[in-house]
């Protein structure tokens, strides 16, 4: 799919700030303590500076979480070395800068600027994973057989070096060349590989493309883009990753895991009804993923489909399990973590299923597996806790208090900042959009049809519409057909409530 890109004039996004009480600027005592941690903080014994790790992220990220390094084994199969940017060296249990992170749960991104989980010092400099020089890193070892499969998972902290900063866009133009760096020449050959057995294990991947607002001198761009195949591929690391990690917590009976229902059937049944007038194949024994995989998101009818199957993939969360559950107020609240005697390790009850010691639900719908959340801990707060976690009973230690107390809590604390950054999200796109439709009221718009809804007696019929330029989606009133292209009148485009709105016919 060709990048859309759409003109906006300035467009004020502090009302957002405002309106979502985002927080601000960082505390004297946050940044003195994130200050001496940059200087003072020792690097691990364990020397893998000799490892050429890559990051590839978007090209103007600092706060980098991961670099990677892919080889062949000698036997055959691979070698998946995934370094991960160990915040948990940096944060000490219970002083101010573990407090506010509870306070901020993730780095929330606008287009005018990042609210950062940690302070710049560490997420920007001392910590990020930058080329050039040694960091501190939590380190996956996973070797894969020739299909793909785990035969091998390691886990420990070590000394790291990038060799190199890279972007996707750069790194998919050296793979289709053929000249795809060293430590990243296989990703395409291993993301395939997995890519095909999540398929397998009946793995629902949506494929939708973003709308993004880009700075653009004076003004914005809006921009729908297609993820990359490189982007793809990485994320399959990542996932193969999380998916260790949640085998080696699930093995130990305590930790956090990400979770969602596996689709319903009744929603795979619904899907499968609107395939055929969508015009989109499903062959007989063809599994929900297979089938996603197969649509082009670039047709009307094919994006459509997608936003159907979004219904698939609904009900995720945080589950910890292997701790008896705990007042969850000051999680709420961003209180600081609990300094009590807390149940820790193996024996202790679990937050699900107490007989069993495992949670009621331990699978992720979209993943086909269990999986939890371990590569992003510069960004997401539940990360730094799993991660040590997955250390401790690696190494066949005890978990450590402060991140077995803190596992009843964490669930709660990431489904308020999910939802915050989900609202920060979708406020500035809705705010673009209104920005740029605002003097175009009246005008009739050519759109895609990607959902439905009949009426009631208390509302009228509508639905979703995409338009192609400018890359807006929005409702639209009126009996829409389904998967369809039609034409529209634009009747509200409000900067003030951000609202935009079409009507049929």
């Amino acid at each position: 799919m060709p990048i859309k890109v759409v003109l906006a004039g300035q467009i004020d996004f502090s009302v957002l700030r405002r309106e979502l009480k985002l927080p601000g600027e960082f505390s004297e005592a946050v940044l003195a303590e994130a200050e001496e941690a940059a200087r003072s903080t020792p690097l691990p014994a364990m020397d893998l500076t000799e490892v050429p790790f890559v990051t590839v992220d978007p090209a103007t990220s600092r706060d980098l979480d991961q670099a990677m390094h892919l080889s062949r084994r000698a036997g055959g199969g691979y070698r998946v070395r995934y370094a991960i940017a160990d915040v948990a060296a940096y944060v000490r249990p219970g002083g101010p800068l573990a407090a506010e992170s509870w306070v901020r749960g993730q780095t929330i991104y606008l287009p005018d600027g990042r609210i950062p989980l940690h302070p710049p010092v560490l997420s920007e400099d001392a910590v990020s994973l930058l080329p050039g020089g040694d960091r501190a890193a939590v380190v996956w070892t996973i070797d894969l057989d020739a299909g793909g499969e785990t035969v091998a998972v390691e886990v420990g902290r070590a000394r790291v070096r990038s060799r190199a900063k890279l972007d996707y866009a750069g790194v998919q133009r050296d793979v289709d060349a053929g000249t795809a760096p060293e430590p990243l020449a296989l990703l395409p050959e291993i993301g395939t590989l997995l890519a095909g057995r999540a398929a397998d294990r009946g793995a629902v991947n949506l494929p939708l493309p973003s709308q993004e607002l880009e700075r653009d001198g004076d003004g914005w761009r809006l921009v729908l883009r297609a993820p990359l195949p490189l982007e793809e591929h990485n994320a399959h690391i990542s996932l193969l990753t999380g998916m260790a990690a949640a085998r080696i917590m699930l093995d130990g009976g305590i930790g956090l895991l990400r979770t969602m229902p596996a689709p319903k059937p009744e929603a795979v049944a619904k899907l499968r009804a609107a395939a055929e007038p969508l015009g989109v194949q499903w062959p007989e024994g063809a599994t929900v993923g297979a089938v996603v995989a197969s649509v082009d998101p670039a047709s009307p009818r094919g994006a459509a489909f997608l936003d159907q199957a979004a219904d698939l993939l609904r009900g995720a969360a945080y589950t910890a399990f292997g701790v008896a559950p705990a007042d969850t107020s000051d999680a709420a609240a961003g209180g600081t973590q609990p300094t009590g005697n807390a149940a820790t390790t193996h024996g202790a009850q679990a937050v699900g299923d107490a007989a069993a010691g495992l949670p009621a639900e331990t699978g992720h719908g979209g993943v086909g597996a269990p999986y939890a959340h371990v590569t992003a801990p510069l960004r997401r707060l539940a990360d730094r806790f799993a991660t040590e976690i997955c250390l401790s009973l690696y190494a066949g230690s005890t978990v450590p208090d402060w991140a077995s107390e803190a596992l009843p809590r964490l669930p709660k604390a990431m489904s308020t900042t999910d939802r915050l950054a989900s609202a920060a999200d979708r406020g500035a796109i809705d705010l673009a959009e209104a920005v740029l439709l605002e003097h175009r009221v009246g005008e009739i718009f050519e759109v895609a049809v990607l959902d439905r809804e009949d009426g009631n007696g208390k509302r009228p019929p509508g639905g979703t519409v995409a338009l192609d330029d400018p890359a807006v989606r929005a409702k639209c009133l009126g009996d829409l057909p389904l998967g369809h292209r039609i034409e529209v009148r634009l009747s509200t485009a409000d900067p003030v409530t951000r609202t935009v709105r079409f009507e049929y016919p």
